[in-house]
Parts: structure tokens; sequence; C-alpha cells
């Protein structure tokens, strides 16, 4: 078997290996189980009762009954009424609608149906109410037990270690108060929010488009001044690259030459400009052609299978009946072919779609819809109300023990396939693989920890460094050991490497283990700082116009309400 040592440095490998972002978390995760299986650290056994853990089959449920409830037209209808008052007023409305409701939901369908609505209203700046909204999600998710994956994550780690699993509302004695409080520092600090997209300006998204001069084209071998490409109405020509060099600024007497590449920055609704051009490609179709469609703007969903890939190597066109116009992050300019560009979860994209793009079954996969003008098919009215009851009275039951939650979740997965809410085809397309993939294997990663003594030797020194100031200063050192790591990996990443650092600090000082797994949950949901450990934060993050900047500005302070909070609350709700 591998000594304590070695295990612990792999671990710190792969965390070093998260950060860099470079593979899926799934791949690693998987690849260190087997490697702890290959090596002796962990038994075939213990690896298979990974992945059959309760807590892990329901949060699997969880999510699929959540397909059908995301489909409810509940929230759309919901989003012009927050609307209204003055800028605070409605930004308060709005957080504590969604925190209500992450409460319960997933809080990426909560932040999803807001998102259309609120990047197309014209009386508030967008980047006043995305960073809010994506922060409500979160605090609504610490408040119950099915708020978050990362709190059902935690839950299947308490069933493996053997302890007492999370009852429905174990979460809220310390997470409501603490999400009152950040949603009041929130309503009360707005200098601390960006004004990226002023009021009085119309709701306009940037992007930056890429054509191409084609071979015969007429615009070759005249000016852009001939070839009026100056002064376009709502496009600006940057720059034009010409095998591989950059020209920038572009002088009105430039001569355009067969294969120029031109990036315009302009807005959605102006791009059709670059119809009267011809002989220009966008994305490998002539502009008069491709732009004659309809436009539709589109985030990349964190379960897509874009991220990481570009445009030309997953053949986007005959993937999706649709050419990628143009591609935004956050407020950096993307610069040179679109084709070639990684994509990265949270991309805006603008895409011109054919007639049947929503025909597609792996649309609802890999984009969250921004565009009004055409979405996913909903749920009728009555459809909508039986869902969300059936959800609610699943939910209820559980909370007082009368119905196990996995076996609620069943039924109403069944009825939801008998009355064709869902698709047998859907669940298929939209089961949560790498989630089952990363969480089965962190559990099997946490008994390596266990078993090779490497848990208990970082135990043995939390217990040194924080000897003399009791288990009270190592609870704080746990959370904030989680925080850190969820800021930089992901929430469930960070939950599956700290609980069994957790559970042996809570040993060796001989008392209750329940304050440091509960540090363990909600330091790992508390992600406000950089938008990259939070799949909310990424949807928000190109629509909000948003720098990295400003997620530290506008989370800094929630982020310390958040801690003081919790590390407060948890000893007096759960005492050691």
């Amino acid at each position: 078997m591998m000594s304590s040592w070695i295990v612990l440095a792999s671990v710190l490998l792969l965390l070093v290996c998260l950060i860099q972002g470079k593979l899926k978390p799934a791949l690693l995760f998987c690849g260190w189980a087997f490697a702890y299986l290959t090596f002796g650290v962990v038994e075939t056994q213990e690896l298979l009762g990974s992945f059959a853990n309760p807590g892990l089959a329901t949060l699997v449920l969880l999510l699929l009954v959540s397909l059908a409830l995301e489909r409810s037209p509940l929230l759309d209808s919901l989003s012009s009424t927050l609307l209204t008052g003055n800028e605070r007023w409605a930004r308060i409305k709005l957080m504590l609608t969604t925190a209500g409701f992450s409460a319960f939901l997933n809080n990426t369908a909560v932040v999803a149906s807001f998102l259309s609505t609120l990047t197309k209203q014209n009386r508030f700046a967008p980047s006043r109410l995305l960073i809010p909204l994506s922060y409500a999600s979160v605090l609504g998710g610490v408040t119950t037990l099915v708020g978050t994956s990362t709190n059902l994550v935690v839950d299947s780690f308490v069933a493996d270690a053997g302890l007492p699993q999370f009852s429905m509302f174990q979460f809220s004695a310390v997470g409501i108060p603490v999400a009152l409080a950040c949603i009041g520092v929130i309503a009360l600090t707005t200098r601390f929010l960006p004004n990226h997209q002023q009021s009085d300006t119309s709701n306009k998204l940037n992007y930056f488009v890429t054509a191409e001069v084609i071979r015969g084209s007429a615009m070759v071998g005249s000016s852009i001044e001939t070839n009026k490409l100056r002064g376009l109405q709502g496009l600006f020509l940057l720059e034009i690259d010409r095998n591989g060099r950059r020209i920038s600024p572009v002088t009105p007497d430039e001569l355009l030459q067969e294969g120029d590449r031109l990036l315009f920055t302009g807005e959605v609704e102006q791009v059709h400009t670059l119809q009267q051009f011809h002989g220009l490609q966008v994305f490998g179709t002539e502009a008069e052609q491709l732009l004659t469609t309809n436009l539709v703007e589109v985030v990349i969903a964190h379960e897509s299978e874009l991220p990481g890939k570009t445009l030309q190597e997953v053949d986007f066109r005959t993937m999706f009946n649709a050419g990628v116009v143009g591609i935004r992050r956050g407020e950096k300019q993307l610069r040179g072919q679109l084709g070639r560009i990684p994509l990265r979860v949270g991309d805006s994209l603008l895409l011109a779609i054919g007639t049947d793009f929503f025909q597609h079954r792996n649309i609802d996969r890999n984009f969250h819809i921004l565009s009004d003008t055409l979405q996913y098919s909903r749920l009728g009215k009555n459809q909508s109300v039986w869902a969300m009851v059936g959800f609610a009275a699943v939910i209820a039951l559980a909370a007082v023990n009368l119905l196990p939650l996995f076996t609620g979740l069943g039924l109403l997965l069944a009825v939801f396939l008998g009355t064709r809410l869902l698709s047998v085809q859907e669940l298929r397309r939209r089961f949560p693989f790498d989630l089952v993939l990363i969480i089965g294997s962190a559990l099997t990663i946490a008994k390596g920890l266990d078993n090779s003594g490497a848990a208990d030797m970082i135990a043995g020194f939390m217990q040194a460094v924080f000897n003399g100031y009791g288990p009270y200063a190592a609870l704080a050192g746990v959370f904030i050991l989680t925080l850190v790591l969820t800021e930089l990996v992901t929430n469930n990443a960070a939950a599956a490497l700290v609980f069994p650092i957790a559970l042996s600090t809570a040993q060796g000082f001989g008392v209750d283990p329940m304050p440091f797994v509960m540090a363990v949950a909600y330091g790992a949901s508390a992600c406000f700082l950089i938008p990259y450990g939070y799949q909310t934060h990424l949807m928000v993050y190109s629509p909000g116009h948003y720098q990295m900047s400003d997620f530290i500005k506008a989370g800094g302070l929630v982020s310390l309400v958040y801690s003081v909070g919790v590390i407060a609350l948890i000893p007096l709700v759960f005492p050691f």
C-alpha cells in the first residue's frame, strides 16, 4: 500500500491539476480513484460501494426530477413583477425570491429562468442585478438539504462514514440567518456593484465578430474607405488579421487582400449590417446567407460538452444547425478566428440558427437561452402546478419523516415519466454522468486518505497548529480551508478533499464531528470571489459584462459576513 506521505502528495497533485483546469474534474477524480485501487490504497468493494452511496443516488434523482421543474413558466412570469420600484427595492425582491426558490429547486434552473428577462430589460443595468441574482441562488441553497448539490454530496460522505444523515431543514438554523445577513449586505452596499450598462443607454450586448474576405470578393484591392467599412451603424472595425500579422488601428486607405480576417465589435441588433458586403464570410458562410436567419443569444452551460474545445473541433454547424456570429467572454476581447478559440463555460455566443435548431436534442444540455423570442418548450399551466405540488409534497413528507426523500423522488420521477412531463430520452440526454463520476470517485479518494493514514496526519497537523486554542479554532481552520479550495476548484471537489480531514480533526480533539461536517458543507458553498468556482457565477459572467475584479469587489464583504456568521453560529446550533 502507498505510504501516507505518497497519498498526501498525490492529493496535492490532484489539487494542482484541478486548479490548472486543463483536464476535466471527472477524468481527474476517476483517474485518482482507480490509481488508489491499483496500488491497494482502497479495495474493489470500497470503490463499488462509493458509487452505490444513498446520498449520491438521492442527488441523481433530485437532478432528474428538476428537469421537469425547470421547464415551469412560474419564474418567468415573476420576472417582470419583481422589477418594479427603485433599483434597490427591485434587487431586494429579486434576491429574496431567488433565495426562496433556490432553497428547493436547482439553483442553475432558477438563475436560467431569470437570466433572459434581466439581460433584455431596459429599466436597470443588468450588471447591477446579475451578481446579486447569482449570490442569492447560492445563499438560498445553503438553507436546506436539497438546496444545493453540495449539501447532498456532504450527506453522502456522512452516510459513508456511518454518521446520522442530515434532515431536510438541518441547515436552516445557520443558513437562513446567514443568507438574510448577506442579502442585507448586498442591498446596502450597492456601490460595490459594477455599472457597466448605464440605465440611460439601450441594453445592447457587445460582441467581437470575425469576417473573412473570400477568394473572388469584389472587396479585394479596394480600401477600407472605398468598401464603406467605416462608420457602420453599431459596428466598428477594430483590426485586420493578415496571415498572422495584426493591423491595428485600421487606416481608411488600407487595401483589403484575399484571406483578410476583419475583427468588428458591435451590437447584437446591428450585426445584420454585414449583409450588405458580398464576399465576406462569417464562420464559413457568406454573411448575406448566414445573417438572414434568426439571431439567438446563448450562454454555454456548465454541463455542456463544448468547454475546452473549438468550434471547428466539434463541427458546430453540423452539431446544432447554427453558425457562430460572435463570442463574448465578460468584457474580454476575443481576438483571432472564432473557429479556433477554445470555449469556456459561461461564454456568450451569438448564433444564426437554422429552422430546426430547437429540434436538436442536445440544445438544452449545452446552452442557456438568453433571447426572449425563442425558448425551450414549457410546461402548460396545469402541468406546472401539478409538478410543483408533487415536488412540494415529496419535500414536506421527507421533512416530517413520513416518506424517505429517495423514495419520494423515485415515485415522483415515475409519475413524471408516466404523464410524459419527462421522457426516457430526456433523462438519458441530461443524466449527470460527470457528477456521478466525480462524487463516486471522491468518496473513494476519501477512503484512500483514511485507509492510508493521510487524513490522520493532516488532522495531527491541525491539532498542532491549533493546540491551546481548542476545537473552535480548528473548526474555523476547516471552514477557511474549504472556502479557499471552493474558490480555487469547485464546490463538490472542495467538499470531497476536506471532509476526511474534518472528520479526523474532530476525532483528534475528541469532540462531536457534526460541527466540523457542517463547516465543510457551508464552506463548500462559500464561493463569492472568483466566478470560475461556481456554475451560476459563470452563467451571469458574460451577460453582465463582468470582469474578475467585479466579483472580488462585490463578493468581498459578502464572503466576510458569510464566514463570520457561519463560524459564529455553527458551535451554537451544533455544539461540540
